[in-house]
């Protein structure tokens, strides 16, 4: 995903008006807008499957898994994650500002955005207990875990089993790399089929 700053100043009011009519998405921080290119698929699989399998495991609970079109608002700041679950129902249409978990896969334009800029600003959001950063050219999931007042972070890789206490989902590694086709996978399934 790529993102192209824009120069002009807009308010909160503009840039909300806006995204309902425009073609692509921007994230909005601050004043300035960032237009939103298109992803690998590697990025695509990884999202579908993930979204995939919350949405399968809370399928009659209250919570809503929802992918890149829908905003996480804060403060000043709207961002689309690639995948947002939210439990609370009640708020905008277009945005939630009570996410329990987010996850977005690191793509080189945007990684240093969602590993500072975005990584501080979702841990101000009260609700939030989970931040999941997934590698698409590496198997490496980092998930930053809110326990009582204190972030707490760990790095998951092939082997591991992941349990996401937001939602009460518990995924392998393996499964979340399922049909993704990166250097580690290909030698996992390589060692794999040897093993067989």
């Amino acid at each position: 995903m790529v993102l192209h700053a824009l120069d002009d100043f807009i308010s909160e009011e503009e840039y909300l008006k806006g995204e309902l009519e425009s073609e692509i998405k921007h994230e909005y921080i601050d004043g300035k807008i960032y237009a939103m290119g298109g992803v690998s698929r590697s990025h695509s699989i990884l999202t579908s499957t993930m979204s995939r399998e919350f949405g399968i495991h809370l399928k009659g609970k209250s919570c809503n898994t929802h992918q890149s079109d829908f905003k996480v608002r804060v403060e000043t700041k709207y961002f689309y994650p690639d995948i947002v679950v939210e439990c609370d129902e009640k708020g905008d249409d277009y945005y939630t500002e009570s996410p329990v978990l987010i996850v977005e896969v690191l793509s080189p334009s945007t990684r240093v955005r969602d590993e500072i800029t975005k990584l501080r600003a979702y841990q101000t959001i009260p609700s939030l207990i989970e931040y999941v950063l997934v590698s698409q050219d590496v198997v490496r999931v980092m998930v930053f875990k809110r326990i009582g007042d204190i972030w707490e972070n760990r790095i998951y890789a092939l082997g591991d089993t992941i349990l996401f206490e937001s939602i009460g989902l518990t995924l392998t590694v393996e499964e979340i790399y399922d049909r993704v086709d990166n250097e580690d996978m290909q030698e996992y399934m390589r060692k794999r089929g040897e093993g067989q």
